[in-house]
Formats: structure tokens, C-alpha cells, sequence
């Protein structure tokens, strides 16, 4: 058998090795893809004693070609709904998890500082503790980026694998820990988070409002969308008893009903102040000629086109409420530019809305339909990007974003553009987690097989248990502080802070448990959906930040 060939051999054994490994639960929680790095380990470390030679070439290129898809894949994945989350009431959220992610940042570089440990352990140790695997990536991309030997970044994956199941736990002790503290009983909090979100549909919030200001009374509801400001929304309107189209020229009477939905609560609460007062009469549309629908964005003739342009082309009978994209419900503002996979919410007459939605595409199978050129065009460029030359006074050699950092920074930037001419950057969600999971099972088996040499002399005879208990503090330290401080000082809902708490680690074994504290409340996942891309994207550029702190001084 070629060399190639065996390679490749070892690297399917440590897949199914390491996956069945991941797969393991204790009371719920496994170690996930992450197993894959301790399958790894396992046959390195009998490679290693075999003496069996492995083609480093091509394990090299397989490494970072796993890298490119993995990370790639995770900007599709979050650039839509990057900047989206940061403009809706998740700001405090996403504020909070990146103080998280500044306070494990700076607990690694105080370790550093403080007790001397060698930079390359604590880049790995810092992204095991948080459980972060594409910030091992980009911590050993930049090593490479910045001259360092095979050897380093080697012990930077012995780190990794080092800190990685505290990690894990680390979290779940936090949660408990903060439950414990404040002596939170969990059914109270869940009527809480209810009361609080009640009102809303997967965090936007909706209310049906009386006109009783006589201020109102006339103008129209092109008047009235000016006055109420376009983070609220008029998408029903029930005027003599019978339900209307809210259109720009339609005028407003007292005692008319609108129902408004809003991005958050006080935008709602201040248009209800301006219309009149909240009432509790149902404007369904049940058993009327109106019907509320979803439909799919799937036709390239609308992308790139206004929502207030498809309002326009249907002549003012249908109003658009809301707008569904990569997980993200936001409030449809006439300025929003439509992108492919969009989902619209439409009220009106039927015939209007069937109209409209043969308009816009709505053939859901193109969602399952993967465009190839698009992803090795978003590829191609990234690695362009990657590889620019980034000066520095203080360095020897310029920086570059690597092949970390520029693939991510382009598959944001694209998924956020959406669409150019007939291509579109929307990758189905099944084949986004398809490309994901090769990527890192790739990237993961090769760096278990390079560090599994030695794994089990660091572990015994190498400082491997002090690394341990630096990654529990950098894992403890930043998720009790921003956790008590959310519920003391903040009075925040204990499962949001959950959320906030796994979200910040983007640990889904995390988010399993705190779904499991009260199972049937949305408020963890929300703000886990809340704070991921953010973070995400920090804990690829945290290590790179740390790397020429930590070798230069800078």
C-alpha cells in the first residue's frame, strides 16, 4: 500500500474511532466532534510506537484543506444573521458574551505572565478550555504565519486535548454553581421568562392596540408608520369589524384595532402610547377572507430587490410583517434587502398572497438544491484574503489572516451579500453541516495523529495535569463572573443566562443541558442563537490576538 494510501486508511480509523468515542453520553453530555481528536491520540500514539511512517505531506494538506471547509462552512453559516444579531435586543447579550470571551483572554495572557508557562501550551489549553475547536485551528494557523516549527503547534494540540474535557464540565458546573448561589428555583424562572417573552414570537413582540389618541384619527397609515418609527410594523388592521390591509393610503379612524409587532418591547410599548391603548381583542384571521403565510425567497429575479418593492408590485394589498433569515426572525422593514432562503411573513386577501408568493419563487426544493460554484468561488477568495500581507512595525515578517481567518471573514461578508447576479451564496443547512463535519473531523484526526506521540509523557511526566487546572480556570473564572454578574446586578432570567453561558462556549452539549433544566422553554436557545455568531467569530480571532502578544510582546 502507498504511503498516501495508508494515510488516508489511518485517518478513516480515527474517524470511526473518534466519532464513536464522541458519541458516548454520561447523563447527556459527551464530548461530541471533540472525540475525534482523542481518537486521534489513541492511534498516534500506537503509530508512533509501531514505527509505521505516515505521508506528512499529505496529511498537512488535508489538515488545511479540513480547516478551509470547516471554517467556511461556519461563516455561511453565521453571516446572515451576524450583524442582525447585534442590532436587535440581543446587544446586551452579545456585550456579555464577549466579556466572556475578554476575560478568558486575559486569564490565559495572566497565566502567561504570572507563572511563566510557555505560549504554544497556553494557546492550546485556552481553546480546549472554552471548547472551542476552530480557535485551536487559528491558534495553529498563526503559529505557522508566524514561523514557528511543527513542533509547537504540535504541543499547542496536546493542550488543546489536555483542557478540553474540563472544559465541557466546566460549564455545566458554572450553571450549577450560579443556581446554587442565588437559590434559584427553576419553576419560578421559567414563569418568569414566559411572562417576560409572552408576548413576543420567537423574540419579536407583537400587541393589538386600540386608536383612541384623536391625534390618529385621519391620517393615514403612511402617516402612521412615519410616527411609530420602522422597527415596528402595522400588519392587520380591524376597522367597522371587519379585517383590512393596512396600505400607505388607508386612513386611521378611533376605535380602529391594529396589530403591531415590534423588535423589542419598547418600541412597542411607545407606538402603542402614540396609537392608544393595548387591548386584549383577537385580530385572527380565522374565518375570514385573510390569511397569513409564509413564504420562501427562491426566485433570483427578487434578489437584491426592497420589501417596500414587492409591497409596491402587489398595489398595496398585502402587508409583509416579518422576515425569517438563517434562524434570525427580525421585524420587515420597507429598506430590507431580500436575499435567497429568506422567509416572508405575508398577510392579506389569498389570491393577493398566491400572487406575490409566485413572485418571489417560493419552491422550497430549491433550499435543498447546492450551488457549487458560489462555494469555491467564496473559497478562492478567502484564501486570496487570507494569504494579503498584513504589515506590523514590531514584527519581522508581515502577518496574514491565514487560512482561519480569511476563508471566515469571506464567507460572512458573501453570506451577508446574499446573491450577485444568478449566484447566491445561501448553502443549504444539511449540506453546510455536511461540508462542517468533514472539515473538522479531518482537521481534528490529524492533529490527534501528530499529538499523539506525546500524549501520555505529558500527561504523566510533563505538566500534563497542571495544564488541566489552567483550563479550568480559564473555563471557571469568566463564566462566574459574567454569570453572577447578569443576575445580581442585570436581574437577569436564570435560563437565559444558561443560554448566554453555552452559547458563549458554542457548546451544544452545553445547550442540551440547559434546554434540560426546564425542558419546553425556548429562553436558552434563543440566546445561545443570540450570542453564537459573535462569539464565534471571536473565539477564531482571539487566539491570533493572543499568539502575537504571547511571541512578541506586542
Amino acid at each position: 500500500m502507498s504511503d498516501i494510501g495508508f494515510s488516508i486508511l489511518l485517518l478513516s480509523l480515527v474517524a470511526i474511532i473518534g466519532l464513536l468515542i464522541g458519541a458516548a453520553r454520561i447523563r447527556g453530555v459527551g464530548l461530541g466532534i471533540g472525540g475525534v481528536l482523542f481518537g486521534g491520540i489513541l492511534v498516534g500514539h500506537f503509530v508512533h510506537q509501531g514505527g509505521w511512517e505516515i505521508d506528512k505531506n499529505a496529511l498537512q494538506f488535508i489538515k488545511e484543506f479540513g480547516l478551509i471547509l470547516f471554517v467556511y462552512s461556519i461563516g455561511n453559516q453565521v453571516g446572515p444573521g451576524f450583524f442582525a444579531s447585534l442590532r436587535r435586543t440581543g446587544l446586551r447579550l452579545n456585550a456579555l458574551a464577549g466579556a466572556i470571551v475578554l476575560l478568558g483572554a486575559l486569564t490565559t495572557l495572566a497565566l502567561y505572565y504570572v507563572f511563566g508557562v510557555a505560549p504554544e501550551v497556553l494557546l492550546g489549553v485556552y481553546s480546549g478550555a472554552v471548547t472551542n475547536t476552530p480557535s485551536l485551528a487559528a491558534g495553529q494557523q498563526i503559529l505557522t504565519e508566524l514561523g514557528q516549527p511543527a513542533a509547537t503547534t504540535n504541543i499547542m494540540g496536546l493542550g488543546y486535548a489536555m483542557a478540553y474535557p474540563f472544559g465541557i464540565l466546566g460549564i455545566l458546573l458554572a450553571m450549577w454553581l450560579i443556581r446554587v448561589v442565588f437559590g434559584i428555583l427553576i419553576p419560578t424562572e421559567a414563569a418568569a421568562s414566559e411572562a417576560a417573552n409572552g408576548a413576543g414570537h420567537g423574540g419579536l413582540f407583537a400587541a393589538n392596540v386600540e386608536v383612541r389618541n384623536a391625534n390618529i384619527d385621519g391620517i393615514s397609515c403612511a402617516e402612521l408608520a412615519e410616527l411609530i418609527g420602522d422597527k415596528v410594523i402595522c400588519s392587520r388592521l380591524k376597522s367597522g369589524g371587519a379585517l383590512k390591509v393596512p396600505g400607505p393610503e388607508v386612513r386611521l379612524a378611533t376605535g380602529d384595532l391594529l396589530h403591531l409587532v415590534a423588535s423589542n418591547a419598547s418600541a412597542l410599548h411607545r407606538a402603542a402610547l402614540i396609537v392608544g391603548k393595548e387591548v386584549a381583542e383577537s385580530l385572527s384571521t380565522k374565518g375570514t377572507g385573510f390569511r397569513s403565510e409564509r413564504v420562501v425567497v427562491t426566485n433570483e429575479a427578487v434578489l437584491g430587490k426592497h420589501i417596500a418593492d414587492l409591497v409596491m408590485q402587489a398595489h398595496g394589498e398585502v402587508v409583509i410583517s416579518r422576515l425569517h433569515r438563517a434562524g434570525v426572525e427580525l421585524v420587515a422593514q420597507p429598506g430590507a434587502v431580500l436575499q435567497f432562503g429568506d422567509i416572508l411573513n405575508i398577510v392579506g386577501p389569498a389570491e393577493a398572497i398566491e400572487r406575490l408568493a409566485a413572485r418571489v419563487g417560493n419552491a422550497s426544493a430549491k433550499l435543498s438544491q447546492v450551488q457549487m460554484m458560489p462555494i469555491f468561488i467564496g473559497i478562492g477568495l478567502g484564501v486570496l484574503l487570507g494569504s494579503l500581507p498584513i504589515p506590523f512595525p514590531s514584527l519581522p515578517a508581515p502577518l496574514r489572516l491565514g487560512l482561519a481567518g480569511g476563508p471566515l471573514i469571506a464567507a460572512i461578508l458573501l453570506a451577508r451579500l446574499g446573491s450577485f447576479g444568478r449566484l447566491y451564496w445561501f448553502m443549504p443547512p444539511s449540506a453546510n453541516l455536511a461540508l462542517r463535519e468533514i472539515g473538522i473531523v479531518l482537521f481534528l484526526a490529524v492533529v490527534g495523529l501528530d499529538s499523539g506521540a506525546g500524549f501520555v509523557e505529558t500527561l504523566t511526566k510533563g505538566g500534563g495535569l497542571v495544564w488541566m487546572g489552567y483550563g479550568a480556570l480559564i473555563t471557571l473564572f469568566p463564566l462566574l463572573i459574567v454569570g453572577i454578574f447578569a443576575r445580581r446586578a442585570l436581574g437577569m432570567n436564570y435560563l437565559t443566562i444558561c443560554g448566554l453561558l453555552a452559547g458563549s462556549m458554542t457548546d451544544p452539549p452545553a445547550l442540551a443541558f440547559a434546554n434540560n433544566v426546564h425542558p419546553g422553554s425556548g429562553a436558552p436557545a434563543l440566546a445561545y442563537a443570540t450570542v453564537y455568531p459573535l462569539v464565534m467569530c471571536l473565539r477564531i480571532l482571539s487566539p491570533q490576538i493572543m499568539a502575537i502578544i504571547l511571541f512578541y510582546g506586542l
